[in-house]
């Protein structure tokens, strides 16, 4: 998103009315407008944390939660960092894909999308088109249109979701053997409910550790490329 939103543009883009967007202001859970003269306009930080609002309310969050978890975030949090604090909330996987028509997607996205452009957030796990559809992954469809503005090439996207895709299975498999070899044992049927539940709290902290472990290691091949040259 390169230009500021009108309120109605804020509205369409998140899918809010109007009431529900002041309200959310009113509250502090996003910033008041910027404002240009007597007109008050959005930016890119307004629209991801509306949309961590509505993911945390689509997980049952109450207003005061929702309130204490926003209140939490750092002040100068990005909107790639918001984003981030979204997918965490989504165990197992990044998004809950949405259902929308190519309209929709480019009003989401903020300027129309050509044939390569929907194919490069295909190639990055963003979008997946079905028929003249499209289930797009919200939460990550503002980093993927910056990624386009700055020229990321689709044969990049579709090397590094193959590297994901690799890594991503054999992890899978590993962890299933942890859990079922050396965790399942531990709760008989009597205990299906425990066990279940153990599952859910284990989901975000395996999330959080991935994505730890992802930085360590991009971190450690960065100085190890530097000392070579």
């Amino acid at each position: 998103m390169s230009e500021l939103l009108t309120l109605d543009e804020l509205c369409a883009r998140v899918g809010l009315s109007v009431r529900n967007v002041r309200f959310y202001t009113s509250r502090g859970l996003v910033p008041p407008p910027i404002r240009q003269g007597r007109s008050g306009y959005y930016s890119e930080d307004h629209v991801a944390r509306l949309d961590l609002v509505q993911e945390l309310q689509a997980h049952g969050f109450t207003l005061a939660a929702i309130e204490g978890y926003v209140s939490a975030l750092p002040e100068d949090a990005e909107p790639e960092d918001i984003a981030l604090a979204r997918t965490m909330l989504a165990p197992w996987q990044s998004d809950l894909p949405v259902d929308m028509e190519r309209d929709e997607l480019e009003r989401r996205a903020g300027r129309a999308l050509s044939e390569e452009d929907v194919a490069t957030l295909v190639a990055l796990g963003i979008v997946r088109v079905r028929a003249d559809r499209f289930l797009v992954a919200r939460t990550q469809l503002g980093i993927g249109v910056q990624l386009l503005d700055l020229g990321f090439p689709r044969e990049v996207a579709e090397a590094a979701r193959a590297v994901y895709q690799d890594h991503g299975r054999q992890m899978a498999e590993e962890l299933h053997a942890v859990i079922s070899d050396q965790l399942a044992p531990r709760y008989g049927s009597l205990e299906s409910e425990r066990f279940q539940e153990v599952m859910e709290r284990l989901k975000p902290l395996s999330v959080g550790g991935l994505v730890t472990a992802y930085e360590s290691a991009v971190a450690k091949a960065a100085r190890g490329a530097a000392r070579r040259t």
